[in-house]
């Protein structure tokens, strides 16, 4: 069966049903695949580093030993309790995806051990992916595919884990730091650790947004913001160049396509919340819009409208697509877009 729905997730990870004897977790964000798999690791077994009752296999295992995977699913619990057995999964061989899906199908249905459990974690697995397949079509088994977090998610996580050190943030520092952190659930946990050092573990602070600037400093995607930031704000050469500085920080086209559409969102958010009645400068802290750039933030809040916004936003999906593309020319593609939304912005007065 598929979980696709977060609560349906959450509740399964909690508790999974008696007749799911495996799972299968797998996305291209593998900081959410391992948080999940950690997460069902811990509900299944007492210890999930015990080496008596927990077996961890990865796709060389399978390699060496076809037939090890099922060998450690028919085995029995040497200590009495429920057998885990977990397969870490990081290449995109056919070999190891075949003979963990056929593994995984005789286990579901009852055949090896009932009362061991079986937790793959897994990379994109596609749809011609055996292992998925046979973890979609098997009462016995959950598929649950991991995608990006949302604001939302990611907010919940820097809460979670800063709670851990006695220290926080006010609101305007979450909306800040969650617009800020890389999307990838493991590198957004190191960034939220190294500040729960910097803020002082047992300290109680609670951060501000001023109290962030050292914290993040000049980094690829500060210019990455600032270049979004110059093109809505009709400031060509100045998007230029900042593109160009992140492109030489490492940071791709994608990543530029990304900061624009953000920006975008944020000045739709405010647009919207400004339309049901709030405050223009309420609005916009409300979208996460840093203190320091409020001020031009507002200028060009008051310049754009929602159905500029709505007209600009296929085009940025387009350019977004294109990027992604094999072989594209994704730096000129951020810079025509770059160019066209500062065009737009200048018709706008700005």
């Amino acid at each position: 069966m598929i979980l696709n729905k977060r609560p349906d997730i959450e509740r399964f990870l909690k508790g999974p049903d008696g007749k799911i004897r495996a799972a299968v977790i797998y996305g291209r964000d593998m900081g959410v695949v391992r948080d999940r798999g950690h997460a069902l690791a811990r509900t299944i077994a007492k210890d999930p580093d015990d080496p008596f009752d927990v077996a961890q296999l990865t796709d060389g295992d399978l390699d060496a030993d076809p037939g090890r995977l099922e060998g450690e699913l028919a085995a029995q619990s040497l200590m009495g309790g429920r057998r885990l057995i977990r397969l870490r999964l990081t290449s995109d061989k056919a070999g190891p995806d075949k003979t963990a899906a056929e593994a995984l199908t005789r286990h579901a249905a009852g055949e090896l051990n009932p009362d061991a459990f079986l937790i793959v974690e897994a990379g994109n697995l596609g749809r011609d992916s055996a292992l998925r397949k046979a973890a979609e079509k098997s009462d016995g088994a959950a598929a649950i595919p991991c995608y990006e977090d949302e604001p939302g998610d990611v907010a919940r996580l820097v809460r979670e884990l800063l709670a851990k050190d006695d220290v926080g943030l006010s609101s305007d520092a979450l909306n800040l730091l969650v617009a800020r952190l890389p999307k990838e659930r493991g590198v957004a946990r190191q960034e939220i650790e190294r500040l729960a050092l910097y803020l002082g573990p047992g300290s109680g602070a609670v951060a501000t947004p001023a109290d962030l600037e050292d914290f993040f400093g000049v980094e690829p995607e500060a210019s990455l913001a600032d270049a979004a930031a110059d093109a809505f704000g009709g400031k060509l050469a100045d998007a230029q160049a900042g593109l160009r500085r992140a492109a030489q920080e490492g940071e791709a086209g994608p990543a530029a396509v990304r900061a624009l559409g953000m920006h975008l969102g944020r000045l739709r958010r405010t647009l919207t919340l400004a339309k049901a009645g709030a405050g223009l400068q309420e609005a916009a802290k409300a979208s996460g819009v840093f203190w320091k750039q409020e001020r031009e933030f507002l200028r060009q809040a008051r310049a754009w409208s929602l159905d500029e916004l709505d007209r600009l936003q296929p085009e940025i999906l387009a350019a977004d697509k294109a990027c992604k593309s094999a072989g594209s020319p994704d730096q000129l593609i951020a810079q025509r877009l770059a160019l066209t939304i500062a065009g737009r912005a200048r018709r706008l007065g700005l």
